[in-house]
């Protein structure tokens, strides 16, 4: 008698203790959600104390906005803003988040500002130069989520988050700006960004999450070892928690050879978004903010979606079937080749070889149609189609013992 009321005292015991540990999270989860109401526009005042180098070709300037309070003192973010030169009527727009060691980069809204947009690239540490601070400083990242002990308040994501939110305000609210035009792209911790507040700003036009993405609690990396035990960030963070709420179109933007987010978590963090869909895997385009600017994919998806609302290709069909690959695609660009990029190895995919063969193309009006033969010991696949400079990706495959398997 004596132990049996014992192990009640200690079910019961236990169960008050996962209530309030799933209510804490439902609790952050809230707040972390209300951040998609900052939409009005935050104050800005020019950055006078930075000098920028002036463009006669562009309209840019360093400013600085109200973020929020942090640890009880007022923060600003420092940020680049810039105007195409040359415009009629109200222009497209786009936040631009930076990655790790990043910083409000001047060229990368130079960029956008040649093309036509209106561009704002932030600084989501602190930061005006790379290590430079400023008096009205926020959080810096602290690690992979090592802050996740911190007040829910006053970690960086949180903050990261809502600067980029508030920048997304603060350019709606230009006159020469679209409102409905206003789209956002992330590079590496920057992409974990942007696949965060997609899910929660529900006002963006489209999106590029570029490397970073979500579902890293059990990528075999730094991330994996880092976010295996983190309850905040699986709880809380982890951009999977709200992709179905994306609605927007986006371009996930990368590498086969990327070896801080892993394809396989890539693909999870695409499949889970709501959203129309584009995928574009250059091989060999290397980590970093400079090689993913050098190239046209971004540029050429935000006006496909400004003009037409979609992006200019989509997979629209894959299946194998007795070992060979066949994906259909959409596509409003002609598309002059294809070729089947596959491993043979195991393991973290930015680490495993990545092969380029030739494979068949037919095309019939805007649906091109791409075939090839899986090498029998290929582990994992996917089907480029290239256009000119641009490279559209089908989703990201592991093989299976299937012979025949659908893949829509």
């Amino acid at each position: 008698m004596i132990r049996f009321k014992t192990i009640l005292v200690i079910v019961f015991s236990l169960a008050p203790a996962n209530l309030v540990f799933s209510q804490s999270f439902s609790a952050r989860l809230g707040k972390v959600e209300a951040l998609g109401d900052l939409t009005n526009a935050p104050a800005f005042q020019e950055a006078k104390d930075f000098d920028l180098e002036a463009d006669p070709s562009s309209d840019v300037r360093a400013i600085y906005y109200d973020g929020l309070d942090w640890k009880g003192k007022p923060t600003k973010v420092f940020a680049i803003l810039g105007l195409p030169k040359e415009r009629q009527g109200k222009v497209p727009a786009i936040v631009l988040v930076h990655g790790g060691g990043g910083k409000a980069f001047p060229e990368w809204v130079k960029n956008w500002t040649d093309r036509g947009y209106a561009a704002i690239s932030m600084s989501v540490e602190g930061h005006r130069t790379t290590r430079q601070s400023h008096a009205w400083p926020g959080p810096e990242r602290d690690g992979i989520y090592h802050d996740s002990s911190e007040p829910l308040t006053d970690q960086w994501m949180y903050h990261a988050v809502a600067d980029t939110i508030l920048a997304n305000s603060l350019m709606r609210s230009l006159p020469e700006v679209d409102a409905s035009k206003v789209g956002l792209m992330g590079i590496s911790w920057g992409g974990v960004i942007t696949s965060t507040v997609v899910g929660i700003d529900d006002r963006f036009a489209f999106a590029i999450p570029t490397y970073g993405c979500g579902d890293l609690a059990t990528a075999a990396n730094q991330y994996g070892r880092a976010l295996g035990n983190n309850d905040v960030y699986q709880n809380v963070w982890d951009p999977m928690l709200r992709l179905d709420k994306a609605t927007m179109p986006m371009l996930w933007f990368s590498w086969p050879q990327d070896k801080h987010f892993p394809m396989n978590h890539f693909a999870a963090s695409y499949q889970a978004a709501a959203g129309d869909r584009m995928v574009s895997l250059v091989p060999n385009m290397r980590h970093g903010h400079g090689p993913p600017w050098r190239r046209p994919e971004s540029y050429a998806f935000a006006n496909s979606v400004i003009e037409t609302g979609r992006p200019w290709c989509t997979q629209t069909t894959a299946l194998v079937n007795d070992g060979r690959a066949k994906v259909r695609f959409s596509s409003t660009k002609p598309i002059e080749n294809g070729d089947l990029v596959w491993t043979a190895d195991v393991g973290v995919t930015g680490l495993r070889k990545w092969v380029e063969t030739p494979a068949t193309l037919q095309t019939d009006g805007l649906t091109a149609t791409v075939s090839a033969d899986l090498p029998p010991n290929a582990t994992a696949w996917f089907i480029n189609v290239i256009s000119g400079d641009l490279i559209a990706s089908s989703d990201y495959q592991s093989v299976t013992s299937d012979s025949s398997t659908s893949l829509d």
